[in-house]
């Protein structure tokens, strides 16, 4: 079997393939052609944020579920302090200078959380100031997974299992794998708390650089980008925080201020 590894910006990643999202038409002379995926705009999915440290490094991403709450996945938060982070958002392209960056107040971690195979996977970071950008309502219930259900994911990440990271946000959709498939692709999967996403035959998926970031159902965050081996491999699906199955121990934490 080969290595796990978390979906983090340090070694390799991306979000790969797609049957993807409608997206806003990128300049003539911009490289899209990333296996099968595809550019979307920030203006359609103003939720979607990525996390970097002081310097501007994009390392995770995230998702604005209300003006000052970004869920994000827990292995994202490892070593690092709420003055440790920046949250951009309204920037779909990393090199310009659109959007807002946000400074962190706050740092949540799931209380039982250790590594992202283990589950718990989820943070929450509180903003300094609230952001002017829509927000996504978390999922609370759990019937929402069944398998082969469409759900989109999104990620700055690399766009290979060795290539680069992407300079603009991509997206694609992907299908809920069912939990039977998911347990005989992973032996650390756990039905009450992960969900796994992606076809059969591989292809499309989120890696490394694209934690935290969100899979979407229905209007919903239903899952937290976690865990998986490697990119976009035949019957290696994407594993993801299961969102609805933190709803008590998540809704104190997502509670605004004042």
């Amino acid at each position: 079997m080969g290595e796990i590894k978390r979906r983090f910006a340090v070694v390799m990643a991306g979000l790969v393939g797609a049957v993807a999202l409608v997206a806003a038409a990128p300049p003539a002379s911009a490289d899209v052609e990333i296996v099968g995926g595809e550019r979307v705009s920030v203006v359609d999915h103003p939720w979607v944020v990525y996390l970097t440290d002081p310097s501007g490094f994009q390392f995770c991403g995230g998702t604005l579920v209300a003006p000052t709450k970004v869920v994000t996945a827990a292995h994202c938060t490892t070593g690092r302090t709420a003055p440790g982070f920046r949250v951009v958002a309204g920037r779909e392209d990393k090199r310009s200078t659109a959007g807002v960056v946000s400074e962190v107040s706050r740092v949540w971690v799931h209380p039982d959380y250790v590594t992202a195979e283990k589950g718990e996977d989820v943070a929450v970071l509180t903003l300094r100031k609230p952001s002017l950008y829509g927000v996504l309502p978390v999922a609370e219930a759990p019937g929402v997974y069944p398998a082969g259900t469409s759900a989109a994911i999104f990620g700055w990440g690399r766009v290979s299992e060795q290539g680069s990271t992407s300079r603009y946000l991509l997206g694609a959709t992907v299908p809920v794998t069912s939990d039977e498939e998911c347990s005989a692709a992973y032996a650390q999967y756990d039905a009450g708390q992960m969900v796994c996403a992606g076809f059969a035959e591989g292809g499309v998926d989120t890696c490394q650089g694209d934690s935290g970031g969100p899979l979407v159902a229905g209007g919903r965050l239903v899952g937290v980008t976690s865990w998986g081996e490697g990119c976009a491999r035949a019957g290696k699906p994407g594993v993801y925080a299961r969102v609805a199955a933190f709803g008590a121990v998540l809704a104190p934490e997502l509670v605004e201020a004042g």
